[in-house]
């Protein structure tokens, strides 16, 4: 029996915007391209050359209306998120693919995600780092009871919280099968990020404790622990998973190691540099799965990723009022955390 094919339209066309068109074209047989939209049309002709497309737009209203797509991908700045998921839900798309962090405020975030669950709309937020051989390598050992039961994760990223920490709490949670979190104390400083399109402050400090009895501590921004031994700053990163018998970690530039089953493991992977491009092709296989197969729910899926923007919010918050915060958090009660911070931080 032939599998259906499912109709993409995409808009936003940057770095991000091809690397997600690679990985649509590399699943052709499962993924239609309809349709691509960017308000540069320069961009948009090489992009519709590239990948054959015969359908550009400018705007992406327009292209949502007159290609009625599957699966709508959108590869923009965090601050228009709920636009585009508004357009997703008023043209009735199945699907909705598209980047972090998934919002700037706890407020969209939430938002965004009610609209896609009342909706019925499977959604992904590309947390894509999970696909990279290192990481893969690092679940293996821990799914295979290398370092036995977890105890402990560290997260240390040079990268400031809204460009990798939303990522690695992600990636902390996946290797911590999907436990929830109890409560967060965090501590931030440093003003001058808050304007940047991906606004944070410039430095977080953090300790969540999940429902399973396992604890993490978090870093993100410039007094974080560097770790890699070439000036590369947006692979300076490392989660290193701790077990009753050993430990496992990984990084976006390819390494991975640790001590498991009682012998020194690790190695060198392809780098991000080789990997990321292609790491949207197995993420967008895993979408194809979920769209086939209800049961068969993306690592990526949007509820997921709420719950690890929330649990960042709400380690914000936690250094902005001195004590700590439970979860789930009440959204209505939450204050905005990057205009509190412009306030407040200096």
């Amino acid at each position: 029996m032939m599998k259906k094919t499912y109709t993409v339209a995409q808009a936003g066309l940057g770095i991000r915007g091809d690397i997600h068109l690679r990985g649509i074209s590399k699943n052709a047989d499962r993924l239609e391209l309809v349709a691509i939209c960017d308000i540069n049309q320069e961009r948009m002709a090489e992009m519709a050359k590239a990948y054959d497309v015969s359908k550009t737009y400018a705007d992406a209203e327009t292209m949502l209306a007159e290609t009625r797509p599957d699966v709508f991908v959108f590869v923009t700045h965090p601050q228009v998120r709920v636009d585009m998921i508004k357009l997703a839900v008023k043209y009735k798309v199945k699907a909705i693919a598209f980047e972090k962090p998934m919002a700037t405020s706890i407020q969209d975030a939430a938002e965004i995600t009610r609209l896609c669950e009342e909706n019925g709309i499977k959604t992904i937020v590309s947390h894509q780092h999970k696909y990279l051989p290192s990481f893969l390598k690092m679940k293996e050992t821990i799914d295979t009871g290398g370092i036995g039961d977890i105890v402990q994760l560290n997260i240390s990223t040079q990268p400031w919280m809204s460009h990798l920490g939303t990522h690695f709490m992600d990636y902390a949670m996946w290797a911590n099968n999907g436990n929830k979190a109890k409560w967060t104390v965090g501590h931030v400083h440093g003003a001058k990020l808050l304007t940047d399109s991906h606004p944070s402050a410039e430095y977080i400090m953090g300790q969540v404790a999940f429902e399973n009895g396992v604890r993490l501590f978090m870093e993100n921004g410039y007094m974080s622990k560097s770790t890699v031994a070439t000036d590369i700053f947006w692979v300076d990163n490392r989660l290193t998973v701790y077990g009753t018998k050993g430990h496992v970690w990984a990084e976006t530039d390819g390494a991975w190691g640790g001590h498991a089953n009682g012998h020194v493991i690790g190695g060198q992977c392809d780098t991000y540099y080789v990997a990321e491009p292609d790491l949207q092709i197995g993420y967008f296989r895993d979408f194809i799965n979920w769209l086939d197969d209800d049961s068969a729910v993306h690592s990526c899926d949007v509820s997921t990723a709420y719950h690890g923007f929330e649990i960042l919010e709400a380690m914000c918050l936690s250094a902005l009022d001195n004590k700590p915060v439970h979860f789930p958090v009440d959204v209505a009660e939450m204050p905005d955390i990057i205009e509190r911070m412009k306030a407040e931080l200096t």
